[in-house]
């Protein structure tokens, strides 16, 4: 064991503080030093790929990767190769890039559509010529919300209803016509346009075509006004729970703090029920999404609140995130020892199998 970690960070973009650092990247490091761990931050190019390789997979134990995709100006195909590379040369990554595209995609939610975590008419469109085909059937059923996989921040995040006043004439599973009015609102910046139903399917086409492209299509949760609730864990532990309400506007849905939603924060053990039901399905989302080991370093749930059919309030998974999700608000609360004593925790693990 050579008792050393590398942490990546991307250079520059708006997650960055006056050190070129993102906040919580020089606390998880002085964390790892603390309990005697040597702990370097380098920034990722594309052009020092081998380069970034050749060092880390000489020098360290393990990497652990701070970057947001959209700081990347070339994306993030080259990252991804050198993580999978330093992983086969026994350099233990956290998070590997498989896990954060099963975790974080949006099609995980349609892979869960059969569990309790997620409605049942929860569905991922891959093919332009199949969401055409499907989507005017779908939207018959009531309002519904479709997600980009690319989007972040609400970018290409819809919600579809229906406001013709022909739509009488149709009941739920008929395929309605192309030229049915719609009403659509973003979630970026809650933004409101009305179009028909065709038209809206044709500008869809460019979330669906290109590298990992497609749409999810899940049903519209009325109670998403009252906010959403993340749990955001390190590995399996939950660490805190974020109410995050969206601004109290005519036609606002976005619960990001772009929107101008608002964010209340509590001890996961103020949200009992719901952070049980997320950490006991831990195993089940890990196998649905693809056998994964281990589950990202750091991540977070999303759920909306739903009503069951006897009125209890239920809890419906809307997103996870995992690609660099941050924690500098709550430093206090020791999250970046919690993460050091994981990422130790991983490597005598890999040490010892």
């Amino acid at each position: 064991m050579k008792k050393r970690v590398v942490i990546l960070e991307a250079e520059g973009g708006a997650d960055k503080w006056i050190d070129g650092h993102r906040r919580d990247t020089m606390p998880i490091a002085n964390a790892l030093k603390e309990k005697g761990f040597d702990a370097e931050v380098l920034y990722f190019r594309d052009e020092w790929s081998d380069e970034i390789f050749n060092y880390v997979s000489d020098s360290s134990d393990a990497v652990i990767v701070r970057i947001n995709p959209g700081n990347l100006p070339n994306g993030e195909a080259k990252l991804f190769d050198m993580l999978r590379q330093l992983h086969d040369s026994d350099v233990q990554v956290m998070t590997h890039p498989n896990t954060m595209m099963r975790f974080g995609a949006k099609d995980a939610l349609s892979k869960l559509a059969d569990t309790d975590l997620v409605t049942d008419d929860t569905y991922a469109y891959y093919d332009y010529e199949e969401f055409k085909k499907s989507f005017p059937k779908s939207i018959s059923f009531g309002t519904r919300v479709l997600k980009q996989n690319r989007g972040s921040t609400g970018d290409g995040i819809w919600r579809v209803e229906i406001v013709d006043n022909k739509v009488d004439a149709y009941e739920a599973g008929d395929t309605l016509p192309l030229d049915t009015v719609i009403k659509c609102t973003e979630a970026v910046d809650n933004h409101v346009e009305y179009t028909s139903l065709g038209k809206f399917i044709k500008f869809c086409k460019q979330y669906i075509e290109g590298d990992n492209g497609m749409l999810v299509d899940m049903r519209f949760m009325p109670r998403i006004v009252e906010g959403e609730i993340r749990i955001l864990m390190v590995a399996n532990e939950p660490i805190f729970a974020v109410h995050k309400k969206p601004v109290q506007e005519k036609d606002a849905f976005s619960a990001t703090i772009a929107s101008g939603a608002e964010y209340t924060y509590y001890k996961p053990e103020e949200y009992p029920e719901l952070v049980d039901k997320f950490v006991n399905a831990i195993p089940l989302i890990s196998e649905k999404l693809g056998k994964i080991k281990n589950t990202p370093i750091i991540w977070t749930g999303d759920f909306m609140l739903d009503t069951d059919e006897d009125g209890n309030d239920t809890f419906v998974l809307g997103e996870m995130n995992c690609s660099c999700v941050g924690f500098f608000s709550h430093l206090d609360m020791g999250i970046q020892e919690k993460v050091a004593d994981e990422v130790i925790k991983r490597i005598k693990e890999k040490q010892v199998s």
